[in-house]
């Protein structure tokens, strides 16, 4: 009987079979991984959220008491390490609390802006000229006023207060969203991925979920993001003017109002809002020019 022998065959480095390739969202990941200053960054900016959040038990004192009889102590008072304001209430315990309306009202009007700008721009780019230029003519309107006029006048009209912050905040921003998106929509509408879904005579809201909005929605983030600091600054600015948050609230740009009259007394303490809406702007912008790189984005001018 003859013996068959088996050979085996001999598998080289070069046959061994390829890795999958990685997806969009785990190559961003990793670059996210790998940017240090955006690491930091987004670590300072989950501190100063996480402190807005649980300010009732990372303020020491009640933001709202004072006493004449303590104010406006120096920085490193025993039980007030940051010093006191012009009635006496704790800085720190106020920059705590401070930060919740300022995040607010730094990250809503943002958020408001993009769902409604996202959706008039994407009309805009996917409709045809009609509608283009009825929805494009009336941003250049609002674009024919610079932002902090046109959020000075708004809440001139409607009053002071947080809600009438918020809304002029979203008028203004809906402008320069629904323009980005507009541009957006418009690049990716004429690729041939898009050009083959129609032709393919798939649906107008298949094309729209499936092709043109996820290649949209990475640069509107962005973008959004970088809004945040802007409007950060700007609901600062109308509480500074007495026409955003009302007092006794605490806000950082109210807060940068009542201690301006004390800069030559304690300048220090008078300063310390003024770096609290310094920082949190900066980061937002650094993590939004982080972003930009880990998603390979280039926004339209």
């Amino acid at each position: 009987m003859t013996d068959i022998a088996v050979v085996q065959p001999v598998i080289r480095a070069d046959d061994q079979p390829a890795s999958e390739p990685r997806g969009y969202w785990s190559t961003v990941g990793d670059r996210l991984l790998h940017d240090r200053v955006t690491l930091c960054v987004a670590a300072v900016l989950l501190l100063i959220v996480g402190l807005a959040v649980f300010a009732p038990w990372a303020a020491t004192h009640d933001p709202l008491q004072g006493s004449v009889l303590r104010r406006l102590k120096p920085v490193g008072t025993p039980g007030y390490f940051l010093g006191t304001d012009e009635t006496g209430r704790d800085i720190w315990s106020r920059l705590v609390y401070g930060g919740r309306l300022s995040l607010v009202c730094g990250l809503t009007p943002v958020l408001f802006a993009t769902m409604i700008g996202g959706l008039l721009g994407l009309l805009a780019g996917i409709g045809g000229r009609l509608l283009n230029n009825l929805i494009m003519r009336v941003v250049d309107v609002f674009y024919a006023f610079p932002s902090v006029l046109l959020a000075i006048a708004i809440c001139g009209v409607i009053g002071a207060g947080i809600g009438n912050t918020i809304l002029s905040l979203t008028v203004v921003f809906i402008a320069p969203i629904v323009r980005v998106t507009e541009s957006l929509t418009t690049q990716v509408k004429t690729r041939d991925f898009v050009e083959a879904a129609r032709a393919s005579a798939a649906p107008l809201f298949a094309i729209i979920r499936h092709q043109i909005l996820p290649n949209v929605l990475g640069g509107i983030l962005v973008y959004a993001t970088s809004l945040v600091s802007i409007s950060i600054i700007l609901s600062a600015g109308l509480s500074f003017l007495g026409l955003g948050v009302t007092p006794p609230n605490p806000e950082w740009g109210l807060m940068l109002n009542a201690l301006r009259q004390a800069i030559f007394v304690n300048p220090i303490v008078a300063a310390l809002p003024g770096v609290a809406i310094v920082i949190t702007s900066l980061c937002f912008n650094l993590l939004s020019d982080g972003l930009r790189s880990a998603m390979d984005i280039k926004l339209p001018s």
